[in-house]
């Protein structure tokens, strides 16, 4: 054979084989329990079941419980775009020492009070675009499964009675520790671990709280009461899944006690107890300090989404490692809102071309022709994306690279098409186009950031977010743009310079397009200090 066709066929050969390793990436994901990253695979083949736990809803929901719930809305996602069948299961704590403390400070029913944030997190949940759970409990709808697995986990032994409380014995579980690595002694109290006498041992934990007066209870074998904190999600997801699935998730903080906590009880009631994988998110901190109710330190996500949009802050959860730590930070919320603007103009400018030439477009069934930049492109989104996403969902790596690239052709195609070509080069350029924009909207779709309305509604609203935070409305903008059409008219270029520069500190960016000057949201950008000459010296000036 000629070693020429030779050389050639090797080279078809490795592309094709390349092809193929794109289309085969095992997804995997850190599991806490080994410590390592494994590959993912269900109990079912073709179904996943996983658990994730909720908020205890006594006030809204801050920015840490937003990171737990994007993360996890992104692996429900991303299942789903694997084809698994996915059964979510996410609970509301409504029965807790913290509701009931709420209620008394403010004369409200804790049921009721909860309640009403139950339906606030959702609201959240909505704006931030977090698909609903299948399933999604709250505790006071369970109180007969969790008083099941407690006489379950009595009559084995592993719990006792007293005064009405039930505890369950740690020292009956020798595999104690075995999720975080923590030692008995380290089930500290003050962490929703009471300090009673009547313990076997300090580190036993409530299974059971007998009735007090003004609190919510129900009957039970014990007598009146409600139930402890760590056994609703052992009854619930057992209840649910089985006391075998796949996956069950949380914030770092509930590795120890609570989960740690959920393994022993489950594990006691049924000796085949088994979650595949336990999946945790990272803390968001504030000053590297991690952000929570109880330290004073939080944000609510209603706070932010006052100021920035809320797919702004989806991206801004997303664009780090679900596992890493996340800095609260004003700088990259900022960015954040830029980056968004920039995505959703980029594909409305598309839309807006493309919607003016459709009848160019032949309706013959035949694959749609690319040019080779647009092949590559779309080849190597597809690649990145599927590459990023089956390593432990690092979301972190896919909005820029490959996915920039593809935005910025994007650009070029729709320059090229306001160039004079022959048809069948503008042919390649339209269908080009059409197909990086497809491609794009998927990655999208799969990360949660897909507006449910048009880009051009989203636009419009980023832009109210940057007024708002500019402390300006859009007729001041408006103002401002004609006066600096007169004074570049006067040749007074500084003083144009100058009031660009004031409003771009505010975060408002004007472009001179041709004759006309519009406006977008902008990083704000701090200005140098102005500084006069002092003899040899150069100091600030006050002015």
């Amino acid at each position: 054979m000629d070693p020429s066709k030779q050389e050639t066929n090797q080279n078809k050969a490795s592309k094709t084989s390349a092809k193929k390793e794109t289309q085969e990436f095992q997804f995997v994901v850190y599991n806490t329990m080994t410590q390592q990253k494994e590959v993912f695979k269900p109990k079912i083949p073709g179904k996943v079941c996983m658990y994730v736990c909720g908020v205890t809803a006594y006030d809204f929901s801050h920015l840490g419980h937003a990171r737990a719930a994007v993360a996890f809305d992104v692996l429900y996602r991303y299942l789903q775009h694997l084809g698994y069948e996915v059964t979510y299961v996410r609970n509301f704590t409504d029965v807790d020492d913290k509701i009931i403390r709420r209620a008394n400070e403010t004369g409200e029913d804790p049921i009721s009070l909860s309640d009403r944030y139950c339906k606030e997190y959702n609201v959240d949940m909505s704006d931030l675009q977090c698909l609903s759970p299948t399933h999604e409990l709250r505790v006071s709808a369970h109180i007969e499964q969790i008083k099941d697995m407690i006489t379950q986990i009595i009559n084995k032994d592993f719990g006792y009675v007293v005064d009405g409380d039930v505890f369950f014995a740690v020292d009956k579980f020798p595999n104690y520790g075995k999720l975080s690595g923590q030692k008995l002694a380290n089930n500290r109290a003050g962490e929703r671990v009471a300090v009673d006498s009547r313990k076997h041992n300090p580190s036993d934990f409530a299974l059971w709280k007998a009735a007090k007066p003004g609190e919510p209870s129900w009957d039970s074998p014990w007598g009146p009461g409600r139930p402890g904190w760590h056994i609703e999600c052992s009854a619930m997801s057992a209840h649910y899944l089985t006391f075998k699935f796949d996956i069950h998730g949380g914030g770092l903080d509930l590795i120890f006690p609570h989960h740690e906590n959920e393994i022993a009880q489950s594990c006691a009631a049924c000796e085949e107890s088994d979650v595949s994988y336990w999946m945790h998110n990272g803390h968001v901190t504030n000053n590297n300090e991690k952000m929570s109710k109880s330290l004073g330190n939080f944000f609510t996500i209603r706070q932010i989404t006052e100021r920035y949009h809320p797919l702004a802050l989806r991206y801004f959860l997303i664009n780090a490692h679900y596992r890493s730590p996340l800095n609260y930070s004003v700088v990259q919320l900022e960015g954040a809102s830029e980056a968004i603007f920039y995505i959703y103009q980029t594909l409305q400018d598309c839309q807006d071309s493309l919607s003016q030439l459709r009848e160019e477009i032949p309706n013959d069934g035949k694959p749609a022709r690319t040019t080779p930049d647009a092949k590559e492109c779309i080849s190597k989104l597809r690649n990145e994306f599927q590459s990023k996403m089956s390593d432990d969902l690092s979301t972190s790596l896919i909005l820029t690279g490959a996915f920039l690239e593809a935005l910025k052709l994007v650009n070029n195609l729709l320059t090229m098409l306001k160039k004079k070509q022959q048809k069948q080069q503008r042919l390649l350029v339209i269908q080009s186009l059409i197909e990086v924009e497809k491609e794009a909207r998927k990655v999208l779709d799969v990360l949660g950031l897909q507006p449910p309305c048009s880009y051009n509604e989203i636009l419009l609203q980023l832009k109210e977010k940057a007024l708002t935070r500019a402390g300006l409305v859009e007729d001041d903008v408006i103002r401002l743009i004609n006066e600096r059409v007169e004074v570049r008219r006067n040749k007074d270029f500084l003083k144009s310079d100058q009031m660009r520069a004031d409003l771009q500190a505010k975060g408002i960016a004007l472009m001179d397009v041709g004759t006309e000057t519009i406006w977008r949201p902008c990083v704000p950008v701090q200005q140098e200090p102005e500084v006069v000459p002092l003899g040899d010296q150069k100091v600030p000036s006050s002015r």
